[in-house]
């Protein structure tokens, strides 16, 4: 009988996968991830059957968190600028605050490595926020924008915010509030 794996030597992997990638991109070694997670490379391939695995792993944990972090508090009820300004908050933090993942996930997001089955989980833990902007569309509140590029907008904005805040931290509000209303007056009818 095999012995259970351990969930801390995967949480190890994911760790040391998640600081590689965000400096290495998506070409960093397996042999690296396993080092740096204290591993011998073959117990890698214990905990995932090859490096697109813990690639494709990797990337819906790290959507999973941002999802859970955005939907955290996420104000049903409220009006769709609310709403919309709660996502964006939550993005803006969760990137400031988990910088390593944020650059790991940009770098999986472009990768052909990702599968369509992936992308389409990842994308399913944010149906919440996608109906919301979708329902919203229909209802005029926001321009009929494909969602596609309202995300992209989003990312790019939220990228220059992060930067931003980075090079000047006592600003954190102050950069969240400006981007929110550029964001919000490029998008709202």
């Amino acid at each position: 009988m095999a012995r259970p794996l351990s969930e801390a030597k995967r949480e190890a992997i994911l760790a040391s996968a998640i600081k590689l990638v965000a400096a290495q991109g998506i070409s960093a070694p397996t042999a690296g991830i396993a080092r740096d997670a204290g591993l011998a490379e073959g117990t890698l391939f214990t905990y995932f059957a090859s490096k697109d695995e813990l690639l494709n792993q990797l990337y819906l944990e790290l959507k999973a968190d941002l999802a859970a972090t955005t939907l955290k508090g996420y104000p049903v009820a409220a009006g769709t600028r609310e709403r919309f300004e709660h996502v964006w908050n939550s993005f803006v933090d969760w990137g400031i605050d988990h910088s390593a993942e944020r650059k790991a996930l940009r770098q999986l997001a472009v990768s052909d490595r990702i599968s369509e089955a992936s992308r389409r989980q990842g994308s399913a833990a944010f149906s919440e926020i996608s109906a919301m902007l979708e329902r919203s569309r229909r209802d005029g509140v926001l321009k009929d924008h494909p969602q596609a590029f309202v995300g992209a907008i989003l990312e790019a904005l939220t990228d220059a915010t992060i930067e931003l805040i980075a090079r000047d931290p006592g600003q954190r509000e102050h950069y969240k509030k400006a981007g929110f209303d550029v964001l919000w007056h490029g998008l709202a009818t």
